[in-house]
């Protein structure tokens, strides 16, 4: 184990952290590109990248609990509610903005013709704001209509204000106490809906609750805990244990076991040694790659996976076709996320932080 004050000298942990962000959030990509391909779940071999959201959260409740608890007496709830907002809405409103432009102009579907202008504009309106709207019946009644991602986005807005408001005054030993109530959480919504991919759509929504609720607590508690794993698996070793997460089968039958043991368990575990892992020269330029385009990749790769999907059902391609243009498409999508951050997030940010934040 390692103490806070080891952990506040060096980011060669968040630098690892980072990364395994990035890989994750490659893998939902994937995943979203597969949902089209494969009729069920099962079939799919990369059927639980939804769990990507899970670790998320875990990794945020962490960096969060190390950003803000020895600061925000001085900073303020204030500044602390605008620096989240600089972080995370210029991307929530780009997301926003590329789907409806998908939804319009996508050449393979005429989706366009199913929704009023009234509609159009509410789900617009709502999106841009982060504003529940899960009325789109096409796209299964998706919380946030075009853009489904940003339902986690949701959660981690609320996640932040219980935060600055209750969470950061707390015990530890209370932290945990009450990590322990939303583990039973989780496993209740995992026996009664067979799973945990929830909280996207307006049936499961308040299971992206149950799931923002345990795992950004088990962030705060690994944080507060001081339970940092000092290891040499570097960032390939991690790599490697992250992506069975996403891997492992899905089974209708082991799903309401299997899931809840990787989310409570296996996730915080991975934090923990992602934390405390030793991370290699040559290593840090791939992990600050990959950290920063995983937050972008997220928000703005869905408009595309339903221009994706609606060609797929029209002219359901081979699956060497199909291969090629998942391979393909991830790479553009990796450096289209790389060029939203380089001339739309970072500048932006920077803009806002000198006008907001004194």
């Amino acid at each position: 184990m390692m103490g806070n004050s080891t952990l506040t000298k060096s980011k060669q942990h968040f630098l690892v952290l980072d990364g395994l962000r990035g890989i994750a959030a490659i893998s939902v990509v994937v995943f979203h590109f597969a949902e089209w391909i494969f009729a069920s779940p099962v079939e799919n071999f990369i059927g639980h990248g939804f769990l990507a959201v899970d670790f998320f959260f875990c990794l945020s409740g962490f960096v969060i609990a190390y950003a803000y608890d020895s600061r925000m007496d001085a900073l303020g709830i204030g500044s602390f509610f605008k620096l989240r907002l600089i972080r995370l809405h210029p991307l929530v409103i780009l997301g926003a903005v590329l789907s409806f432009l998908g939804f319009l102009f996508d050449p393979f579907s005429n989706e366009l013709a199913s929704y009023s202008v009234g509609t159009i504009g509410l789900l617009l309106i709502s999106s841009l704001l982060l504003i529940p709207l899960p009325i789109m019946e096409s796209r299964f009644f998706n919380v946030f209509g075009w853009n489904a991602p940003a339902w986690s986005l949701f959660w981690e807005y609320v996640a932040n204000i219980v935060y600055a408001l209750i969470l950061r005054k707390l015990h530890r030993t209370i932290l945990l106490g009450m990590a322990v109530i939303a583990a039973v959480g989780i496993c209740m919504v995992a026996n009664t809906a067979g799973n945990l991919v929830g909280g996207w759509n307006d049936e499961t929504f308040w299971h992206g609750g149950v799931r923002v609720a345990y795992s950004f607590l088990a962030g705060m508690v690994l944080y507060r805990f001081n339970w940092i794993i000092k290891n040499n698996l570097g960032f390939l070793g991690l790599t490697l244990l992250l992506l069975p997460v996403f891997l492992f089968p899905f089974s209708n039958e082991w799903n309401k076991l299997t899931e809840p043991l990787v989310v409570l368990l296996y996730c915080p575990l991975l934090v923990s040694l992602g934390a405390g892992t030793t991370l290699s020269e040559k290593a840090k330029p791939i992990c600050t790659f990959s950290g920063a385009i995983s937050y972008p990749l997220y928000m703005v790769h869905y408009g595309f996976i339903w221009i994706f999907g609606h060609y797929v059902v029209k002219y359901n391609p081979d699956t060497t076709t199909l291969t090629f243009i998942i391979i393909i498409g991830t790479i553009l999508l990796v450096a289209f996320s790389w060029l939203v951050m380089k001339w739309y997030d970072t500048p932006l940010r920077k803009y806002l932080h000198r006008r907001w934040v004194k």
